[in-house]
């Protein structure tokens, strides 16, 4: 330095406590000839210092970023963009990670107005943006009420060219999108599972069934929970008449016990009755199988322990 240069440096520290690294900011600052008043400043830390200083040897308006509350990081960020020549100043405001996601957009040419919006998220961001620069229609899913991945599903669908309308809905979660989607893909009838009461693995049991090639169009699949209507795959696999049990007034239990019935060829009507638990169903059943007369204790007022004693008696006595 020189001694006009030495005579401010010391004029600086001796003014404010400065740490090492700060003061080597400071004189290399002074040997470049920029003007140090900028960042010589002790709210500044070293690194944003070494980038106030950086800027302003590239010659940058660092005005723009020349503010202790931005991190070293954003500003690092803010530089580089000025750099590339990017109009960067009307979105300071957003954090360092949604600003990534603006900057992308500004240097693939998109109109990053449509999400440099406080409402969305980085990662929001990242997927409208993913959809700007493929042409998409992005004003599909560039709605706050939308997450993520679940933008993503909707992109996706986008991309495939199908009718996405069924999914393109916040009450469906990005699961649940994901079942719908590709049930589009697989050409089949996804209206029968796209219900946002039904859970992911709901869905994908009815498109795995509809895949199979079984005809639900007559069942009404919102009557049922999934462990029901497994029994009524069980029961079109094996090409049983399901009517006897597919029915939302027998539960999973029950109606696995008249699809055990109707399986071992006997008769069902006997037992298929809602009035009957479960457990009454099962000792009727296990009678039929033996060839018991179960007339006997057929009787929803009889409960299932009395009904296995006398089942047992009849097999005892048989």
């Amino acid at each position: 330095m020189n001694e006009e240069q030495l005579l401010i440096y010391n004029e600086l520290i001796s003014q404010y406590n400065f740490n090492e690294k700060q003061k080597d900011e400071i004189k290399s600052g002074l040997k470049n000839n920029i003007n140090i008043s900028i960042y010589a400043k002790p709210e500044f830390n070293e690194w944003q210092m070494w980038k106030i200083r950086e800027g302003l040897e590239q010659g940058l308006d660092v005005s723009i970023y020349a503010n202790p509350e931005i991190p070293w990081e954003k500003m690092d960020l803010i530089s580089n963009a000025l750099l590339k020549n990017l109009d960067i100043k009307p979105y300071i405001k957003f954090n360092l990670s949604e600003l990534e996601q603006i900057i992308y957009g500004l240097k693939d040419k998109v109109d990053v107005s449509i999400y440099a919006k406080p409402e969305f998220e980085r990662h929001q961001m990242a997927q409208i943006k993913a959809g700007l620069k493929m042409n998409l229609d992005v004003n599909t899913y560039a709605r706050p009420d939308f997450t993520w991945d679940q933008m993503d599903t909707i992109r996706r669908g986008l991309i495939r060219g199908l009718d996405i309308s069924i999914y393109v809905n916040p009450e469906f979660n990005s699961y649940q999108m994901n079942v719908i989607l590709s049930g589009l893909d697989s050409n089949i009838n996804v209206n029968l599972y796209a219900n946002p009461k039904f859970s992911a693995s709901f869905m994908l049991n009815i498109k795995e069934a509809l895949l199979s090639g079984f005809n639900l169009d007559n069942i009404d699949l919102s009557l049922f929970n999934e462990e029901q209507f497994k029994y009524i795959c069980y029961g079109l696999e094996d090409k049983l008449d399901i009517s006897w049990y597919a029915n939302p007034e027998f539960n999973d239990l029950q109606m696995g016990e008249i699809f055990l019935g109707l399986e071992n060829n006997i008769d069902v009507s006997l037992y298929a009755n809602p009035e009957f638990e479960w457990l009454q169903m099962k000792e009727i059943r296990l009678g039929l199988e033996q060839n018991l007369d179960v007339s006997t204790y057929t009787n929803p007022s009889i409960d299932w322990e009395e009904m296995e004693k006398i089942r047992l008696e009849m097999e005892s006595n048989g």
